[in-house]
C-alpha cells in the first residue's frame, strides 16, 4: 500500500525532477508533484509525494523531515486525506 506525503517548506526553485531525486533515497517514489497557483503559475512552496510503500514513506519522513534544502527545512509528513463536502467560501448565508 502507497503513502501519500505533504512537503512543506520547499525552495521556490526546486522542480518536480529535483524532488522526485531526493525522496528516491528513501525508496521508490510513485508520483511528485509540487503545487503551483492557479494564476500565476508560481510554486506556492509545498508539494505532494506518493512513496510506492508504507515503509517508504515513513523512511522519507524520517530522512528528510529537517534536512535543510538550499537553506530552507523541509517539513516532511504523511499527508492528510482531502476533505469531502467543503467547498470553503466561509462568508456564511446570504441576506
Amino acid at each position: 500500500m502507497s503513502m501519500k506525503l505533504f512537503v512543506g517548506n520547499l525552495p521556490h526553485q526546486m522542480t518536480e525532477e529535483q524532488l522526485n531525486t531526493l525522496f528516491s533515497e528513501a525508496g521508490y517514489v510513485s508520483s511528485a508533484k509540487i503545487i503551483t497557483d492557479r494564476q500565476t503559475g508560481q510554486p506556492r512552496g509545498f508539494a505532494f509525494v506518493e512513496m510506492e510503500t508504507k515503509l517508504e514513506g515513513q523512511k522519507a519522513i524520517s530522512i528528510l523531515n529537517g534536512r535543510s534544502v538550499d537553506g530552507r527545512p523541509l517539513a516532511v509528513n504523511e499527508a492528510k486525506p482531502q476533505q469531502r463536502g467543503s467547498f470553503g467560501g466561509g462568508r456564511g448565508g446570504y441576506r
